[in-house]
């Protein structure tokens, strides 16, 4: 049988009281701290956090809910952010959904079962797939990348409108006015946004804002091959192209080589994501980038101030219908990486 807090205190002559709070994070002596350490070690004593979690209602775990595990983008928000929580004795339950609406649904309730602490959340479309049983539980949600119109929780987001808007203004800036986009799925909020972007810079240069510019893939690769199959088909005078997600820029890019365009030279190319892949491009492809790192720090610092009651000043206010303090969204901007795939057409 393993060692208790009943061996711990008559190893150290201190009362239960002093070692709980030593065990629960809280504030002891020095000299206890030390006494207490020492008889952990000399008992092998191990914190039974299952005991633990019933007596607080809290399991040190945080359910992360994700589209696609193989993604890059969400991998990097995934690593970055685990470690911090780590650092912080949160442990992480990661379910990836596959995109399906049905499996996301089949894993919020996995985690609702496992009593996790709380939610950082990728949602694949619009409809809530339990979400807010958390939020009217007490629990934290925190949504990443994307936002849902009936579901009030802590949102980290980046410019996505202003994203696409600025990759076409460069576009436009070296004389490109014939631009077709590789878009995604007209539910995800992403998407949305960066399809909106891309037409608002068309038309404030009043460029060819052709519907038949505009083909829409699944943020896979195999998406982004066909679209731009697609609009290469349709549009055989367009001189470039923004692709507004990492796969389907793999995609597109497989795709243009299969069909033999020389990049800038007969197609100029803006992708985005994935530094790697754009320097392993040739030429190197210029690409909107996205800060995974502040992405998956803003989700973590939020989420355990949540939870710690920690959570810095303007993030604080009332509560709102479902008990949960009024929803925070930050936004971040990207950055832009240069390469060599966009050619000044002459004048």
């Amino acid at each position: 049988m393993g060692a208790t807090m009943k061996d711990i205190a008559k190893r150290t002559g201190l009362g239960l009281a002093t070692i709980s709070s030593y065990l629960n994070g809280g504030n002891v002596r020095e000299k206890n701290r030390i006494k207490i350490e020492e008889a952990i070690e000399e008992l092998h004593f191990e914190v039974n956090e299952v005991a633990r979690g019933l007596k607080t209602n809290r399991t040190k775990t945080i359910g992360i809910v994700i589209p696609e595990l193989n993604n890059i983008f969400f991998a990097e928000i995934i690593t970055e952010a685990e470690d911090i929580l780590r650092s912080h004795g949160y442990a992480t339950m990661i379910c990836d959904c596959r995109s399906d609406a049905d499996r996301e649904k089949e894993a919020v309730e996995f985690l609702c079962h496992r009593r996790v602490d709380g939610l950082i959340v990728m949602p694949t479309g619009r409809s809530d797939p339990g979400f807010r049983r958390f939020i009217r539980a007490g629990k934290p949600v925190v949504m990443i990348d994307r936002k849902m119109q009936d579901v009030s929780c802590d949102s980290i987001l980046v410019d996505n409108k202003g994203a696409a808007s600025d990759a076409v203004k460069r576009l436009l800036k070296t004389g490109h006015r014939k631009i077709g986009m590789i878009a995604g799925p007209e539910d995800v909020y992403t998407a949305k946004e960066r399809l909106k972007g891309f037409r608002e810079a068309v038309r404030e240069a009043g460029a060819d804002a052709d519907e038949a510019l505009i083909a829409r893939g699944n943020y896979t690769i195999a998406g982004g091959a066909a679209a731009m199959r697609k609009l290469h088909e349709q549009n055989p005078d367009m001189t470039a192209v923004f692709i507004s997600n990492y796969e389907m820029t793999v995609g597109a890019m497989m795709e243009i080589n299969d069909l033999g365009i020389r990049v800038p030279d007969e197609l100029s190319v803006i992708g985005f994501d994935n530094v790697d892949f754009a320097r392993a491009s040739v030429p190197k492809l210029s690409i909107v980038t996205q800060p995974t790192a502040k992405i998956a720090r803003a989700a973590a610092d939020i989420l355990i101030g949540r939870l710690e009651g920690k959570l810095p000043e303007e993030h604080e206010n009332e509560d709102d219908a479902d008990g949960q303090k009024l929803s925070a969204t930050v936004t971040l901007k990207t950055g832009f990486v240069e390469g060599r795939s966009v050619r000044t057409l002459k004048a």
